[in-house]
């Protein structure tokens, strides 16, 4: 009798070494995929905030609310099952997708430096937007765009783990979705309501609470100015690497072997770092290369025009934060 429960306990401890070997690769595949998406993050986090200018401060944490209800039906319901599907059964496709991906991530950036860089360039100021009309609109649009933001941190997060067995694959892209559109939107929160925390500090008795609220209210504007700088580098960046590698996937291989020929000396002579932040900004130029050109045939292609109201775009936030502070005022 003791020695059949000696050898029931014996399994058990088995099986809990294996659970915890499982969920260590588990978190180790999370941690691995995550830091590969974060140049899609970054640049999530920097378009969210446009979406809610203007709107009555009151409504401001609902909409956000919806927007990330929809991400995680964009990422449970569309997105997780179809690259699961396909990671299973048609593996060969993720090269394909990947390099869309990559293709959209440097079109995005190459096409906001253009439109910064052409003189003459106008945009709309927000339109200011409440009722509950308006708010669905601003909650589709949103969440389409999330859609695509979504769809691309997914497929790179599951190249990086499509070695694992399907149950734990299944779980880092679970963990990740949730991670990041937690981060995502909780950024995001924070960004839209940084102004009204710094203008209730401004009327503060205390001299101390007013200057931190001052601060706030002068830094924001520039926070944002800088998160779209490092959002457009980081779409650059990942952007190109992914297109040069899964070229190399996919049988084209010479620009990314080019790469690893002028970084190798590179490590060899001066390091890690150094390598790294060379293959960075060659990444980032294949990038904006790639990018430029697509956003050229894109212009080429004719459109409807349209009336319906455009969000505003990303170097706009910046105003559009200093005209929200002072309206508040």
């Amino acid at each position: 009798m003791s020695a059949g429960l000696f050898a029931l306990l014996d399994d058990i401890a088995a099986l809990a070494r294996v659970a915890a070997a499982s969920l260590d690769d588990i978190a180790a595949g999370a941690a691995k995929a995550g830091s590969k998406t974060v140049a899609v993050v970054v640049d999530d986090a920097a378009v969210t905030p446009q979406y809610v200018s203007g709107i009555t401060p009151k409504r401001e944490l609902p909409i956000i609310w919806s927007i990330t209800k929809g991400s995680l039906r964009n990422k449970f319901i569309f997105i997780l099952p179809a690259i699961l599907v396909l990671s299973q059964f048609l593996p060969w496709t993720l090269p394909f997708l990947l390099i869309l991906g990559g293709s959209y991530l440097a079109y995005e950036g190459a096409h906001k430096i253009i439109e910064k860089l052409t003189p003459g360039t106008k945009h709309k100021a927000p339109a200011l937007i409440q009722g509950p009309e308006a708010e669905k609109e601003i909650i589709k649009s949103a969440t389409t765009t999330d859609f695509i933001l979504s769809a691309e941190i997914m497929v790179i997060a599951l190249n990086e783990v499509t070695d694992m067995p399907f149950v734990q694959r299944l779980a880092v892209l679970a963990i990740v979705a949730l991670a990041i559109t937690a981060l995502v939107y909780g950024v995001v929160a924070l960004i839209v309501k940084a102004d009204d925390a710094g203008l209730a500090l401004t009327h503060k008795e205390s001299r101390g609470m007013q200057k931190i609220g001052a601060l706030i209210l002068r830094t924001m504007p520039k926070v944002m100015t800088a998160l779209t700088v490092i959002g457009t580098i980081a779409m650059l960046w990942v952007g190109g690497h992914i297109v040069l590698a899964q070229l190399a996937e996919v049988g084209f291989a010479t620009p990314y072997e080019a790469l690893h020929r002028i970084t190798e000396p590179v490590l060899a002579a001066a390091g890690g770092a150094v390598a790294w932040l060379v293959d960075t900004v060659i990444s980032a130029l294949i990038g904006l290369i790639w990018g430029a050109i697509i956003a050229g045939v894109m212009h080429l292609i004719p459109r409807k025009k349209t009336t319906d109201h455009q969000p505003i775009h990303l170097d706009q936030v910046q105003v559009v934060l200093e005209t929200d502070v002072e309206d508040k005022r």
